[in-house]
């Protein structure tokens, strides 16, 4: 995969381990390793965007299998989703396209290897248009974590109708 420079960018799957750095220094520099770095990673998947030859991740994401919260109410545990968790890219690398690339191959990835119909996550409301642009749509209410505010937003995988379906309306 290449960005807008022309740099190409190897996104690949890491270890939880792996998402510790990027993770305290981008969004969350004054909590304990503990948040950073929870139990329920070691069911995750995570992608590490890596430039040339680094050993160490320019950008990082994590996707986990969970039910949107406002379809569980109405329709049980058989949607299929995943929740995206913890995006970060190094300060140094923003704006360059390996955020909106990393989110383009996990929601990719969540479509076709995990057949999700789902994608959703919990946006920090100063990233709410950057989302949008990539094609994500807020949903519910804005609620809080600790000091900071957060808005849900999903993009839903489009499922042709069979052939049948559209030739009897």
């Amino acid at each position: 995969m290449v960005i807008d420079d022309n740099t190409p960018v190897d996104i690949r799957f890491i270890s939880p381990d792996h998402t510790i750095a990027l993770r305290h220094t981008i969004l969350w520099p004054n909590a304990p390793l503990a948040h950073v770095r929870p139990p329920e990673d070691d069911g995750g998947f995570h992608f590490g965007a890596f430039l040339d030859e680094e050993s160490a991740p320019t950008a990082v994401i994590s996707l986990f299998k969970e039910n949107v919260p406002s379809l569980e109410e109405n329709s049980g545990a058989d949607e299929s989703a995943i929740r995206i968790r913890k995006l970060a890219c190094d300060n140094s690398y923003q704006g360059r396209g390996i955020g909106t690339a990393l989110l383009e191959h996990s929601i990719q990835y969540a479509w076709s290897k995990l057949d999700a119909r789902f994608v959703w996550y919990d946006v920090r409301v100063t990233a709410l248009d950057w989302y949008s642009k990539r094609g994500l749509v807020p949903f519910g209410a804005e609620f809080w974590k600790d000091e900071v505010k957060y808005v849900r937003m999903k993009i839903e995988r489009e499922i042709p109708s069979p052939w049948y379906w559209r030739s009897a309306r």
